[in-house]
């Protein structure tokens, strides 16, 4: 049997605090992000766009960017809604979420830009 690694994340230390899907991995590459995007179109479902302080992150509520973007296919389009979110709010963190309308409920979740964390 393999060893398991134990990831430091704790609530004491807000940097370490590991959120949503691939949250235990190193950042997503541009090449890797459009995957992601394009295997959510694929899928059918639709992007959307939220963004959290910091500090509310472990919260259920984060904020939407706009309303979801109900049968976008173009993810040159999302991509750019992802960068407008995240200029507009340089100090958050901000994720995608796809949503299945068939099951009615969120297919994926991942952070795509992970603000940095000041004590």
């Amino acid at each position: 049997m393999s060893d398991v690694q134990d990831y430091s994340s704790r609530l004491s230390d807000p940097n370490s605090r590991k959120m949503e899907t691939f949250s235990y991995l190193p950042q997503l590459t541009a090449e890797e992000l459009r995957k992601q995007l394009q295997y959510i179109v694929d899928k059918g479902w639709n992007p959307a766009i939220e963004h959290s302080e910091p500090e509310n992150a472990m919260s259920n509520y984060w904020y939407m960017w706009k309303l979801p973007m109900f049968g976008e296919t173009d993810i040159d389009t999302i991509l750019k809604e992802v960068e407008l979110c995240h200029k507009s709010n340089p100090g958050n963190h901000v994720r995608v979420i796809g949503y299945d309308n068939i099951k009615q409920s969120q297919g994926t979740a991942f952070i795509v830009h992970r603000a940095e964390i000041k004590l």
